[in-house]
């Protein structure tokens, strides 16, 4: 279990707890802790929240350093996913050549316009909730989902490539991914309402699956830039659901 959770860290964030993972990890056993380490991102982001509200800065100001904070704690892994699928399926029109694009290091109009809605949906929607105990629950709770939406892709589409991250992950034990699930499931059902919760549930689920649809017909499978665009997605559905009065 905690050979799990130090791939989960080491893969999704740059906490120091990958080194903890020895060589040979299984990292396809552990997708069960991504809710894990969301919520874990998902806390330290309240954390700045709540540091920045304590001295007094206005929600929308304490929102965008939040955003800042999680963004360093993940070292933009999500964010690379997203601009990268956005120039692929934007650009391209093979599988072939949308894979080419989105192995590119560099970032164009597709990728560049996804960026900057998905830090105004996030950061609008901290700002709109605004308390720092609901915007605890918020962070944690969309986190954790966001990586639930991961697993998603990754039981309902093959690899795109035979080699890359998302060819690490090609085997997802069931158990593994139903436990994930679960966990993110509880996380939800402690932080949320019943019914704000089944809602916030279902966008995380149904992201997932229209990013599986997307890997399987546009790019004939799954990659870690899917993967990274799935679960950023999905917490900007969640986060827009919380924003609702």
């Amino acid at each position: 279990m905690l050979q799990d959770l130090a791939a989960a860290f080491g893969l999704l964030t740059r906490l120091p707890f990958g080194r903890l993972a020895p060589d040979g990890t299984d990292y396809a056993r552990a997708v069960w802790a991504y809710p894990v380490a969301g919520a874990a991102v998902g806390l330290l982001g309240a954390i700045a929240y709540a540091l920045c509200a304590r001295i007094g800065l206005p929600p929308a100001i304490a929102a965008f350093w939040t955003l800042a904070a999680m963004v360093l704690i993940t070292g933009a892994l999500h964010e690379d996913g997203l601009a990268d699928t956005a120039d692929g399926l934007g650009g391209g029109r093979t599988p072939q050549r949308r894979l080419e694009i989105m192995r590119d290091s560099r970032i164009g109009s597709f990728g560049a316009l996804a960026l900057m809605f998905s830090l105004l949906i996030r950061g609008a929607a901290i700002a709109e909730i605004a308390d720092p105990g609901d915007v605890a629950a918020a962070l944690i709770a969309s986190g954790a989902l966001g990586r639930a939406a991961i697993i998603t892709v990754l039981r309902m589409a093959r690899p795109a490539r035979p080699d890359g991250m998302a060819a690490a992950l090609a085997d997802i034990p069931t158990g593994a991914a139903v436990a994930g699930w679960a966990i993110a499931i509880a996380i939800t059902a402690l932080l949320l309402p019943a019914r704000t919760g089944l809602l916030v549930l279902a966008a995380a689920a149904l992201t997932g699956m229209i990013f599986a649809r997307l890997a399987r017909t546009r790019l004939g499978g799954h990659t870690g830039d899917i993967l990274g665009a799935a679960e950023l997605t999905a917490e900007c559905a969640v986060l827009s659901l919380l924003a609702i009065p």
